[in-house]
């Protein structure tokens, strides 16, 4: 069976994900569906080196209102949070933990998530926009980019794309979710982020949808 443990000293070092993000290489997750804490429910991420990057932690039955993406050490990075009085399905993504910030301090919104609705056959599952305009430069830099987000997440097969607000540029995939080799059944897959594009905010992304699955 595909091997989805971590390295016993990985929390103790510096992310390689991290790292491959500031080269600009492509970065490969491994997700597996399953927090490390007994009878907890989450995510747990690895990099191609079995290293811990990523781990999510949640309790009880159902579909969280909020969920924390954490680091290896623990740290908030993202809050992954059901927007309530909604009239459509919106999520809103922040940075940080919520939670643990001071009420006078809350941490920026990175983006507003919806679920796609549409009456015809259609691949697209979800939109990310960000909360003002600005231009494109960068795709993980800066939150001036919106985000569609296609294909199938029970099959585990997903394309995130990324496209300017004012529309001056061409759509490209900055994502991708696939099943893993050798994987058994749906709980471990890869995670595979382009180069310019946050390999947090791509983990995100499957969180989303792993929420808007259980709604």
């Amino acid at each position: 069976m595909t091997k989805v443990h971590p390295n016993a000293a990985a929390a103790a070092a510096v992310a390689p994900a991290a790292v491959a993000e500031e080269k600009g290489e492509v970065v490969s997750l491994t997700v597996w569906r399953r927090s490390l804490l007994f009878n907890g429910k989450g995510f747990t991420v690895f990099d191609c080196k079995g290293n811990l990057v990523y781990r999510v932690e949640t309790y009880g039955g159902g579909s969280p209102r909020e969920v924390v993406l954490m680091d290896a050490d623990g740290h908030g990075l993202l809050t992954i949070r059901r927007k309530k009085l909604s009239l459509a399905d919106e999520w809103l993504i922040y940075e940080g933990d919520v939670a643990a910030s001071p009420s006078a301090a809350a941490p920026p919104k990175r983006f507003t998530a919806r679920r796609h609705v549409s009456l015809r056959p259609t691949r697209c599952l979800a939109h990310l926009s960000p909360p003002r305009r600005q231009s494109c430069a960068d795709a993980g830099a800066v939150p001036s980019c919106r985000y569609d987000v296609e294909g199938s997440y029970a099959g585990r097969s997903l394309d995130v794309f990324a496209s300017s607000v004012l529309g001056d540029e061409q759509r490209r995939r900055v994502a991708t979710v696939c099943q893993k080799e050798a994987a058994v059944g749906p709980d471990v897959f890869r995670l595979v982020v382009q180069p310019g594009f946050e390999p947090s905010l791509a983990m995100a992304v499957v969180i989303l949808l792993d929420q808007m699955n259980a709604s």
